[in-house]
């Protein structure tokens, strides 16, 4: 009979572990540095391989790139074949730059999804107040086959140049979201920011989402920064990518890191990925 007990209480242990790991998500955002071929070295063609190896390494449930020209998002959808994506190129015809999202097939369905760009304008293609660049946002509302849970992930690119442009876009998004979020449900928001956290626009995005790396379980991993410019040689200080989670989202965030993984002294982008896991 205390056979029989142990072998009960073993099982039920095995069945709550897998339940918990069933319910875990891993995130990443990602700007993945555009294909120019003044990159030399750094070129995508010669670092795209292993920049496709490194994401399916770490296989996140859901991940969000930047900067990525229509041949870069075909190239990591054929080396990811178990990901479906969705996303529009910010110029007319869907060419140029994406904010685009891969997610796991089998693991989750897209309710609705959809871009707009960071202006006056979000409907149409269009560049927002000082920026030097047209600049989108993407993002969809996922549902998780395996637990019935529905949450939002807004991923964007925000200008390198434009500081009102920066401002006005996090307004956007955030009324975006709010707009969209009618149910209250978790809410993601992802991205580069090109913005270090002392500036205004982070401090906006603070006042209604947490940073995950501020409420990470967890020890948050690597570097302070996530701008690398392909200096292997130099320490990253500068922080300019993200993942915010909704307050009160009732999601724990069990993991941050950014990943500073390499190969032969070169790095995958100029940006490091920001990785989370959620349970």
């Amino acid at each position: 009979m205390k056979k029989l007990n142990v072998l009960i209480a073993v099982a039920v242990l095995l069945f709550v572990s897998s339940l918990s790991y069933g319910q875990s998500i891993k995130l990443m955002s990602y700007n993945i540095r555009l294909d120019v071929d003044s990159d030399g070295e750094n070129a995508w063609s010669k670092r795209k391989d292993y920049f496709t190896s490194q994401i399916q390494f770490y296989s996140p449930d859901i991940f969000g790139v930047q900067e990525a020209l229509p041949n870069q998002v075909d190239a990591i959808a054929a080396a990811l074949p178990n990901y479906n994506k969705f996303g529009v190129g910010r110029e007319e015809e869907g060419k140029g730059e994406a904010c685009e999202i891969y997610y796991k097939k089998d693991r989750f369905q897209v309710l609705q999804s959809n871009t707009f760009w960071l202006s006056a304008t979000p409907d149409v293609v269009s560049r927002g107040w000082d920026a030097a660049c047209n600049r989108v946002c993407t993002y969809a509302l996922f549902k998780d086959l395996k637990t019935k849970k529905m949450f939002w992930v807004f991923n964007l690119h925000l200008d390198h140049m434009g500081e009102i442009a920066r401002v006005k876009g996090v307004e956007l998004a955030l009324s975006k979201m709010k707009e969209l979020n009618t149910k209250n449900y978790p809410a993601f928001l992802m991205g580069d920011f090109n913005s270090e956290p002392e500036t205004k626009q982070i401090g906006a995005i603070k006042k209604v989402m947490d940073d995950t790396k501020d409420v990470s379980k967890e020890k948050p991993f690597g570097p302070s920064g996530t701008f690398n410019d392909f200096k292997h040689n130099e320490p990253v200080t500068l922080l300019l990518d993200y993942i915010f989670v909704s307050k009160n989202s009732g999601l724990t965030i069990q993991k941050h890191a950014t990943l500073s993984d390499s190969k032969d002294l070169k790095y995958p982008s100029d940006h490091l990925p920001v990785y989370i896991e959620i349970n």
